[in-house]
């Protein structure tokens, strides 16, 4: 009896021990969180894998998470106390996302060339393998019995738009107006954790990369296969629409990955392993800037610019070394007092003026020029505090690329009042125009005029509308300036204008034919009522709009593909989509004859680019936030777009 009361002792006494061993933050983790998320955080019947989620909170955000839940979404607050806190967060550090927990595997493979192939497994399917060598390339392989043959993209989507000029025009012929029909999903990744997607992949040697705001992945382009993927923590406070996850792409440049944050930092990675090579701070976030588009980048250089247009920040655009980050030029887009320019702001409004840079440019190789895009100024709705012009507001900005120097500047609407930045893509062209070559550069812009310039110079080759309901300006006169309607400003009482505050056209991408001679933009006919309020005095973390706008009651707004002929600025052909006008998806053009969109009924469509006719849709049952764009990939060509949070690949079936 005694030796079993001395066995007993002994094992309280051990099981005493294991419990003091035992981390406090496991147990804590068990006790609030592991019914639901499973006690290794990868999910079970009443909760979702947590691993990848954590990543992207702070220390600070995770305590809130927990103390507060997520009722919305079924997730009750927990109670911990302070001292506990610490102890429960670096626990929930240690959860991996699910798949991730294994060490990487190593392999060597043979390829049907002969060639023997060691490296680090970074995903594998039954017919597929991505394999990093040790010198950091990554081999995107296929299964052909006991080898593998190693694959890629024989045609590449390197940058936003496609190529550098802008104009989403693609030269591959495999998918046409007689298979199109046959175009079916081979493919579909989901990026966790995100809202509707604005990004366009861009695709460089077989690797597709993505991006949400703080996280860039990269996917096997033939299978959609995560290869790796960067993230950090979103910051908390922004103003803008970074505060709400957007982002709308990255640049690539030799190994490198260029990434805008949403807090206005730029960072490189390796585009082989996601590793992070480099940050440099654009502009401090607490002074309301924010980034959410994709860089650009040119020769050596990565440029970028930054939001904040509806919260005084003052805009900018800037270049920075490749290698290594360092800035090479900034170019202001709001002068500072006594400097040229800021002669067009009589008032104190120049001391918050806005006119971000947001969007992404576009580049001439031969002309080694810039061409930027800026956006609306502050206090957008009230222009009492800022007379003039407002330079350089609303401007398609021409910079040298390698100094940042101003070549040549357009204003489309001097003094905004109605918040129609001039942040749509100008698009280079060349074409012939009244019968000799030339160089030109196209925009629609969101005012409602479709432009055609010399990008040469500056000069303006023609402006005409592009939308019905347009009130606001009767035209634009021979000196490119409009020519204004009255009683069309923003009033105590409400004015209704048309176009709406969203623009005859906005960011969505347009895309151009050399063939058809047709730019094919995405357009609202909506208008809107607007609201001039004070201002009030400028602060950091709020909005400084001056008033606000809401849509005419019974206005019945419609979305429409059109098709504009760049010689006369005439409507060629046009094809409304029903819906509420809600969707900001853009188009992609082909040499073959298609015009590929985004519908406003959440259908991925192609259309006839000489007719306009429908010939394929898909549904994806999404409200469209970004724009096509294509690709060759082992000898099939790929379309790609971004339709909620998933990326969808098509090709032709066989």
């Amino acid at each position: 009896m005694r030796v079993a009361i001395l066995f007993s002792g002994f094992l309280f006494a051990a099981m005493g021990l294991l419990a003091q061993d035992a981390d406090p933050g496991r147990l804590l983790f068990e006790d609030r969180c592991a019914r639901c998320h499973g006690a290794d955080g990868r999910g079970g019947e009443l909760g979702p894998a947590i691993g990848a989620r954590l990543r992207a909170r702070s220390d600070a955000q995770l305590a809130a998470l927990v103390r507060e839940g997520l009722p919305d979404r079924g997730m009750p607050a927990s109670q911990v106390k302070d001292a506990e806190m610490p102890q429960l967060t670096r626990f929930l550090r240690t959860l991996q996302p699910r798949g991730a927990a294994a060490p990487p595997v190593r392999l060597q493979v043979r390829t049907v060339d002969g060639r023997q192939l060691d490296g680090l497994v970074l995903g594998q399917g039954f017919e597929d393998l991505q394999l990093r060598t040790l010198d950091e390339r990554v081999h995107l392989l296929r299964r052909v019995g006991d080898r593998y043959r190693e694959v890629t993209s024989e045609t590449n989507w390197p940058t936003y738009n496609g190529d550098p000029g802008g104009n989403r025009y693609t030269a591959l012929t495999q998918i046409d107006r007689n298979n199109v029909t046959r175009l079916g999903a081979t493919w579909i990744f989901t990026l966790p954790n995100t809202g509707r997607l604005e990004v366009t992949p861009v695709v460089v040697d077989g690797i597709m990369y993505v991006s949400s705001a703080n996280e860039c992945y990269a996917l096997d382009a033939g299978s959609g296969r995560q290869i790796w993927h960067y993230q950090r923590p979103r910051t908390r406070g922004l103003a803008g629409d970074a505060s709400g996850g957007t982002n709308r792409g990255v640049a690539t440049a030799g190994d490198r990955v260029f990434l805008a944050t949403d807090d206005a930092h730029i960072i490189a990675l390796n585009r082989f392993t996601g590793v992070l090579l480099w940050e440099t701070v654009m502009a401090d976030w607490h002074l309301n800037y924010f980034a959410t588009s994709a860089p650009l980048a040119v020769g050596n250089l990565v440029i970028s610019g930054t939001g904040g247009g509806e919260h005084g920040a003052r805009g900018f655009l800037a270049a920075f070394d490749q290698a290594g980050g360092k800035e090479v030029w900034r170019f202001w887009t709001v002068p500072k007092p006594g400097e040229p320019g800021s002669e067009t702001w009589q008032g104190k409004g120049i001391a918050h003026g806005g006119a971000p840079a947001w969007f992404t440019g576009t580049y001439d190789a031969e002309l080694d020029t810039v061409y930027w895009p800026s956006g609306n100024p502050s206090a957008e709705y009230n222009g009492d505090d800022r007379p003039g012009d407002n330079l350089y507001s609303d401007c398609i900005l021409a910079l040298d690329a390698k100094t940042g120097k101003l070549k040549w500047y357009f204003q489309t609407t001097p003094h905004d009042l109605w918040d129609w930045d001039a942040t749509e893509t100008p698009m280079v062209v060349d074409a012939v125009w009244q019968g000799q070559p030339r160089k030109l550069l196209l925009q629609a812009n969101r005012n409602g005029f479709f432009y055609v310039f010399d990008r040469t110079n500056g000069k303006m080759l023609l402006a005409k509308p592009f939308v019905r309901n347009l009130t606001w300006a009767s035209g634009i006169g021979p000196d490119g300036r409009p020519i204004k309607n009255p009683n069309q400003e923003p009033s105590a009482a409400g004015t209704k204008v048309c176009p709406s505050q969203d623009g005859a056209t906005n960011w969505f991408s347009p895309s151009f034919n050399p063939a058809t001679g047709l730019y094919y933009i995405q357009t609202f006919e909506k208008c809107s009522v607007y609201t001039k309020r004070d201002p009030g005095e400028w602060q950091a973390g709020k909005e400084y709009l001056g008033g606000s706008q809401r849509r005419p009651p019974g206005e019945k707004p419609e979305r429409i593909l059109k098709a504009i002929d760049i010689q006369t600025g005439k409507i060629a052909w046009e094809l409304p989509q029903p819906g509420p006008a809600e969707s900001w998806g853009g188009t992609l053009a082909t040499a073959t004859g298609l015009v590929i969109f985004g519908e406003e009924g959440g259908s991925l469509m192609a259309a006839d680019a000489v007719s306009g006719k429908p010939l394929w849709s898909f549904q994806t049952n999404q409200t469209w936030k970004a724009s096509p764009m294509t690709y060759m990939f082992d000898g099939k060509q790929h379309i790609a777009a971004a339709a909620g949070s998933s990326i969808i690949a098509f090709a032709i079936s066989q």
